[in-house]
């Protein structure tokens, strides 16, 4: 590394000696007086001009993330409270590309999460404006459409706005957003899941308000979250949708407000299989700006087909018969069953669930062990909490070429105003915080690295196990929806503790997929019941396959579904016998 240049005599430096010797004091260095202290505050100088240079300049918009041009002007408003009974939208608005490139998503509606960049759309990450905008007062406004948004565009969707979203992306309920608590469709006061929680409950809604004709105001057909722990996987589950977190690199995460780069994901929400595999067709693909993407990523014309790949299983489902049994194994993962905290009910529904369907349709299916399974939420905390706060909150970069959303200016150092409202709106930012400051302070850089080559390991164990059988099967989530926390009671906000707990531990079964960045699909499984109050709610299965083999994770989701429908349809057969 070099210096490139010296400051010029027309720059007036704001550092001083004493600021030197201060910045030197913080690592328990005594700088000596004389030659050596004024060269390095002549080459702290020099650092300081080409800051406050680039500090100034005007911004680039990388020409691939230019706005799509639209038929109409990109106009917003703030749905009525008719219109967004769930709480659910963020802001709305109506755009639809003035030149598609295809019709892929032609007569479909799209929602994004209120941390995907949205030209000419505010962002809010769930909280203040203060904490997102340097002018304080306003909610930054996106000057750039995040890769996945122009492809949605293109693909002549009608994109109708962007949802509510937990605070910092950082909450697996949906209580932490600073509008409020998003309610679940199925049943409100209870969760519709984190932290993609507008996506999950709009699509959510779409499908209720038609098995129950109840109005929500407006819905989508589809939507895309954003999954570091399973902020897709879990709306969905609760929401009685499909949801699926790719293959790790397989979706640009561009234009997307990051919290670790090594676990960033988003993709499709959507109420049946053939829009999940449509939506991902659309969004899957190399970019050329996401580091996130590899070599093993596929460019764009190298995306597998995904909609017609989805046929061709569902073909094999209505031709399979007792001679011919299908050609994949499932394997359901025994420790996935018996993580800490998990409903028995549960975990005997969705076992029974998967064994009666698949089995109906000729799929053989086996008790597979992973027994590092039982550590993945430990993995992926290592791998994550120390420097999370860096990228989710102050927006470091991460040391390699990348592209931060422009129009963000995120409020860091924390002060006691910010520590104040996040105590009052989603504790957990603050424990991010504290916690990843500590264990900076503590361990320095080596605990965390280790964790990640740990993750080799977890990885490794995983695809041992896939290699035994084609896809993984466990619970998505570790029980049914809960009530809302309490947030305030007698006037005051309810303690921090009773507001976190409900959520510890939620993740145990999808976040170790997101730093093994396998894929992980959720599918609906059935219901459930409360047994407190007897309210029916949606039940979550998660299948999980290779690496880059998404084909083979919705083939198992179309076996899983056709089985069933089966079964149901026998039993309705059988019923009518009866009568």
């Amino acid at each position: 590394m070099s210096t490139v240049a010296l400051p010029n005599t027309d720059f007036q430096s704001q550092i001083s000696v004493e600021d030197l010797r201060s910045l030197a004091a913080k690592f328990d260095i005594l700088l000596e007086c004389g030659a050596d202290e004024d060269a390095y505050l002549t080459l702290l100088q020099s650092a300081e001009a080409i800051y406050e240079h680039f500090e100034n300049v005007d911004d680039y918009i990388h020409p691939a993330l230019v706005p799509v041009p639209t038929q109409s002007e990109r106009k917003y408003w703030r749905p009525q409270r008719e219109d967004n009974v769930l709480n659910a939208w963020s802001h709305r608005c109506e755009l639809k590309a003035t030149n598609p490139k295809t019709a892929l998503l032609a007569g479909r509606s799209v929602a994004f999460k209120d941390n995907i960049s949205v030209g000419g759309l505010p962002t809010t990450l769930g909280t203040r404006s203060s904490l997102l905008s340097m002018q304080g007062t306003d909610y930054p406004i996106s000057t750039i459409d995040a890769s996945i948004v122009s492809r949605v565009l293109d693909a002549g969707a009608l994109v109708k706005g962007i949802t509510t979203c937990e605070t910092y992306s950082a909450s697996t309920l949906s209580s932490t957003s600073f509008r409020g608590p998003v309610q679940n469709p199925w049943a409100h006061g209870y969760s519709a899941g984190g932290s993609s929680s507008g996506s999950g409950a709009l699509v959510g809604a779409n499908l209720v308000s038609k098995v129950k004709g109840v109005s929500f105001g407006d819905s989508v057909d589809m939507a895309i979250g954003g999954d570091q722990g399973g902020s897709i996987r879990l709306p969905a589950a609760y929401n009685g949708c499909y949801g699926m977190k790719a293959t790790h690199g397989l979706i640009p995460y561009t234009g997307v407000m990051a919290l670790s780069p090594m676990v960033d994901s988003v993709g499709p929400i959507a109420n049946n299989l053939e829009d999940i595999a449509l939506l991902l067709q659309v969004l899957a693909g190399y970019d050329g700006i996401d580091a996130r993407m590899t070599a093993e990523s596929p460019l764009r014309d190298r995306v597998p087909e995904y909609p017609a790949l989805l046929r061709d299983s569902f073909a094999e489902c209505q031709s399979s018969t007792s001679n011919t049994r299908p050609s994949f194994r499932v394997g359901l993962l025994k420790e996935a069953f018996q993580v800490p905290g998990m409903d028995p009910a549960i975990a005997s529904h969705v076992q029974d669930s998967a064994r009666q369907a698949f089995e109906a349709m000729g799929v053989p299916v086996v008790e597979i062990s992973v027994p590092l399974h039982a550590e993945g939420p430990l993995f992926w905390t290592a791998a994550t909490r120390a420097t999370m706060s860096d990228w989710g909150i102050a927006m470091q970069t991460p040391g390699y070429l990348s592209y931060h959303p422009p129009h963000m200016k995120l409020q860091w150092p924390p002060n006691q105003d910010m520590y104040e409202l996040l105590s009052d709106t989603n504790p957990t930012i603050n424990n991010l915080i504290f916690s990843s400051a500590f264990l900076k302070d503590k361990y320095g850089p080596g605990v965390e690295a280790k964790a990640h080559r740990k993750v080799f390991q977890l990885r490794q164990a995983y695809d041992d196990a896939l290699s035994q059988v084609d896809v993984l099967i466990m619970p998505t989530t570790l029980g049914l929806a809960s009530q809302h926390p309490e947030l305030t009671r007698d006037g005051k906000r309810t303690g921090i503790m009773e507001r976190i707990n409900p959520a510890i531990g939620l993740s145990s079964n999808t976040c170790p997929f997101n730093v093994t960045g396998h894929p992980a699909l959720t599918v609906p499984c059935g219901f459930g019941k409360d047994a407190k109050t007897d309210q029916m709610l949606p039940v979550g299965m998660q299948i999980v396959g290779k690496r880059w083999d998404e084909t083979m994770v919705l083939k198992a989701a179309a076996f899983f579904h056709a089985g069933q429908q089966d079964i149901e349809k026998d039993s309705s057969q059988s019923g009518q016998s009866h009568r």
